[in-house]
């Protein structure tokens, strides 16, 4: 299933949201280190969504070019 272009800024921006959301709760919660590491997972998943991304790119402009 291929996303467009702003269903995929939907998906980061609503990932970024609900980090947010979390850390500041954690942060509350007197919960530093689990609000850092929730941080810095909502940046691993949407950079593993940007890599795959980036990905079909390559393969695009590859096929593209004959190369």
């Amino acid at each position: 299933m291929e996303t467009t272009g702003i269903d995929f800024i939907f998906k980061i921006a609503a990932i970024g949201i609900i980090t947010a959301v979390l850390y500041q709760l954690l942060k509350n919660a007197q919960r530093e280190e689990l609000a850092l590491m929730t941080s810095i997972a909502g940046l691993v998943v949407v950079l593993l969504m940007l890599v795959r991304e980036i990905n079909v790119l390559f393969t695009t402009i590859k096929s593209l070019f004959g190369l």
